[in-house]
């Protein structure tokens, strides 16, 4: 039985579509878990597109009609990742009914070790419906006060709906003296820090080329972060190659 892991945020603009399929990219290439990831942004979907996935057949949102299953929307990355992205186009809006995630991916959950659900930002009809269809959640912020107080609206929430708060990921932080720190964070929330990943615009590069940071510069501080994240998730090791031990791969290569 798969675990479902919804990934939200207060606010858009934090990371969190980023993070979500940067964290199942490493839970599939350093893991082997078999993962996929659902874009339940249905109104502002953007998974494929980072991932250079303009145009999909099939989507989350003929799932939800009960047009396809959700074996047929499938789409697999090169690390192993799955992925069903949600339609670019308003008029697939039609006819959709948010409350019926979880019900649409049920053949799913036997076939995986984690299902992640990159919910829309805010309480909004997306975000909620991602909410009731997860069973753990995941915060993604970024280190300032309105990011941070958002989490405490929204886990008003997912108190009243029973699903168990896994932590917050802090995204993008830069180090700055007018940043929140992860203890006032944790203060400010209640919940705990479970990754603290630094800015690094290797994972802006990594978006232009459509490819997860994870797997573009793997050892740059902000795949670090995250493989040690799916690492906490999992309750599993990785070991990082030493210089030496990439040295040698290199050498042998030629």
């Amino acid at each position: 039985m798969a675990r479902i892991i919804g990934i939200v945020s207060g606010k858009g603009g934090v990371g969190k579509t980023t993070v979500g399929l940067n964290l199942g990219a490493a839970l599939a290439q350093h893991f082997k878990k078999n993962v996929t990831i659902i874009d339940c942004n249905v109104t502002t979907s953007h998974l494929g597109l980072y991932l250079g996935m303009y145009y999909c057949p099939i989507t989350l949102n003929k799932v939800l009609r009960g047009e396809y299953t959700a074996e047929e929307a499938l789409q697999t990355h090169q690390s192993g990742l799955k992925i069903i992205p949600a339609s670019l186009s308003l008029s697939d809006l039609d006819g959709i009914d948010m409350t019926e995630i979880r019900n649409s991916i049920k053949s799913l959950f036997d076939k995986n070790d984690i299902i992640l659900l990159d919910g829309g930002p805010g309480l909004g009809r997306e975000a909620v419906a991602t909410l009731k269809a997860s069973d753990e959640i995941m915060y993604v912020t970024n280190p300032y006060i309105p990011f941070a107080m958002d989490i405490v609206r929204n886990q008003e929430v997912v108190n009243d709906l029973g699903v168990k708060p896994l932590g917050i990921v802090l995204n993008m932080i830069h180090g700055k003296k007018y940043e929140m720190n992860a203890k006032e964070i944790e203060e400010l929330t209640r919940l705990p820090i479970i990754a603290k990943i630094p800015f690094d615009k290797n994972v802006h590069q990594s978006l232009a080329l459509k490819t997860p940071v994870v797997t573009y510069k793997p050892y740059t501080a902000a795949s670090k972060e995250i493989v040690k994240l799916a690492s906490t998730l999992t309750g599993e090791t990785y070991q990082f190659e030493g210089a030496l031990q990439k040295f040698l791969k290199r050498f042998r290569s030629r």
